[in-house]
């Protein structure tokens, strides 16, 4: 189901120095408007130096931080710091905790969400759950069927 959100209707809240920006999910007790059949959060995050989070996630989602730019402590206290343009894969446990104690803001984004359990195939930029779907797609996409840009009942709004 599609929803479309401008960036000015992003919920968002701050607290103890840290800001965030809930596109889906919820994190200081702010709820994002948007709806997702499976259960899911994406978030921006902002912490000034000094500030520390947590984040909680429920248990048995699957969750990774991408660090868009600064320098921050992920997961445990004692943890080796990971800076701009990388990728954290969170394990179990109760969410995310982070601490910034370097001197600049660090921003990050964190994407979670509830295991499908589904089989995942994927050719070219299609992604389906079976080889058969895969093929169906892409011959749908060939006569411009089923919804896909310049089929001939296919109009944007």
């Amino acid at each position: 189901r599609y929803q479309e959100i401008e960036s000015k209707d992003i919920s968002q809240a701050e607290k103890d120095g840290v800001a965030v920006r809930i596109i889906v999910g919820e994190a200081f007790g702010v709820r994002s408007p948007v709806y997702t059949r499976t259960p899911t959060m994406y978030m921006d995050f902002t912490m000034q130096p000094g500030s520390q989070l947590h984040q909680p996630i429920p248990e048995g989602w699957n969750a990774f931080v991408y660090i868009i730019e600064g320098e921050g402590v992920f997961g445990k206290e004692n943890a080796v710091p990971a800076s701009a343009h990388h990728c954290v894969v969170l394990g179990a446990g109760d969410g995310l905790s982070v601490w910034n104690r370097s001197g600049a803001p660090l921003r990050f984004a964190l994407a979670a969400g509830q295991p499908l359990n589904e089989p995942v195939v994927q050719q070219g930029p299609f992604v389906m759950n079976s080889r058969a779907q895969i093929q169906q797609a892409m011959e749908d996409y060939y006569y411009g069927r089923n919804g896909f840009e310049k089929a001939s009942q296919w109009s944007s709004a």
